[in-house]
């Protein structure tokens, strides 16, 4: 079975895409400074990259205030699971693909 590039889904082509879905995925949702500091990110460049995930209606944004202090978090929608799935499935393939 040939693996054609249309499986493969653009918004994980960025690897920091890939790992904000990996950590949405294994978690049931994380804070942006939680996600800015595992993946040692500044603000913008984690700010513009959730953007994009949001826009593809892969995740979800809770606003919400602890205290005084305003706290943002991240959870994987279920159309967003299910692409990462077929992204990983396509990765697989590839990889089983190159086996001689």
């Amino acid at each position: 079975m040939k693996i054609s590039l249309d499986q493969f889904d653009k918004a994980f082509e960025n690897r920091i895409r890939l790992q904000i879905m990996s950590v949405l995925v294994a978690n049931e949702s994380y804070d942006f400074n939680s996600l800015k500091e595992l993946l040692e990110l500044t603000d913008g460049n984690l700010a513009s990259h959730l953007k994009a995930l949001e826009k593809e209606a892969y995740m979800e944004v809770q606003k919400s205030f602890i205290g005084r202090k305003p706290n943002t978090r991240y959870s994987v929608t279920e159309k967003g699971r299910a692409a990462f799935k077929k992204h990983l499935q396509a990765l697989e393939n590839l990889i089983k693909q190159q086996k001689l």
